[in-house]
């Protein structure tokens, strides 16, 4: 009878944005413009990062990860979204929804990972400048990037190993707009105790430690910063992590928030909106603070705007 179950659910079905049934038609324009500005913001990035050789140092090998990282994280969720609202039913096959939750869970570590190696990267600039050629040399960024990669790939195929040993029963619907592990543990009628704990075995590792790391990180580096005499030093010390810091506090601030809403008073359109503030405009701001707040971004995005990137390499 379970395995008649499991195979009966090939089918999910989506209840996000179900509540306005006539405003599907801009919900999808609003999704496509920014879907396609985070395509175009981060894609920038990656190029100004890459022409530019006031950018060839490890802050800017690290950032243009993160672009890259942020494009796959919105290219998982948007364009299923997008044909979801074209669509009368919002369906999703069990095998897309379990590929979906891998590159999700996925790039949510990595990025995690990542965020808390670029807080090593400014801790050591500003704590330890003389040292900072030997212990931020290509060989330690490579290696920090991999590590990241490695973490997220690793945390995700355990998740959804674990997910598609699921027994799932009735109904099939999922409240959201994309699927993620918690709600698909809500519709298992199999004793889901071992996805529970390597859900917290994971919010400690990798959610909890890189915020701390980089937590700690910060408080090193203001404190440092601090210590330095003249106002201008103290100014140009903190501009140099201040976009990583606005990043930082705004990922582990929507992530907090997205994965530890109250039960009571639940919400779809408030737990949408959450979602939509994490999973999609995160990866848009990104950029947009990089380029706002970094005067070398900034010089690099202009020249490549003037096409005078390619001939200043």
């Amino acid at each position: 009878f379970e395995m008649k179950n499991q195979t009966d659910v090939t089918k999910l079905i989506f209840l996000g944005f179900s509540n306005h049934p006539n405003l599907q038609g801009l919900f999808f324009l609003i999704f496509l413009v920014i879907y396609l500005t985070t395509l175009l913001g981060n894609t920038l990035i990656i190029m100004a990062v890459r022409v530019s050789p006031a950018l060839q140092t490890p802050m800017y090998y690290f950032l243009s990860n993160l672009s890259f990282l942020d494009i796959c994280y919105t290219s998982t969720t948007i364009p299923v979204m997008l044909v979801n609202l074209l669509r009368g039913k919002k369906t999703i096959s069990y095998e897309g929804c379990l590929s979906q939750i891998f590159f999700l869970v996925t790039c949510t570590g990595t990025e995690c990972v990542l965020l808390a190696a670029m807080a090593y990267d400014r801790y050591v600039a500003i704590c330890h400048p003389l040292q900072y050629p030997v212990l931020m040399s290509v060989k330690v960024c490579l290696c920090l990037v991999i590590g990241s990669w490695l973490c997220g790939l690793v945390n995700s195929l355990t998740h959804t190993v674990l997910a598609a040993t699921l027994t799932l029963c009735g109904p099939n619907q999922i409240s959201h707009f994309l699927c993620d592990i918690p709600l698909l543990l809500m519709l298992s009628c199999s004793d889901t105790s071992i996805n529970e704990y390597a859900l917290l075995a994971a919010s400690a590792t990798i959610g909890l430690s890189p915020c701390l790391f980089t937590a700690v990180s910060y408080i090193l580096i203001i404190s440092a910063i601090l210590r330095i005499p003249s106002a201008q030093g103290r100014s140009k010390a903190f501009s140099t992590c201040a976009s990583h810091l606005t990043v930082v506090v705004v990922f582990f601030g929507m992530a907090n928030f997205n994965y530890n809403k109250p039960s009571v008073g639940y919400n779809l359109d408030m737990d949408i909106l959450v979602s939509v503030l994490f999973c999609i405009m995160t990866p848009m701001l990104n950029p947009i603070i990089y380029s706002l707040r970094n005067k070398e971004v900034k010089g690099a995005l202009k020249r490549l705007a003037g096409g005078h990137g390619f001939s200043a390499k």
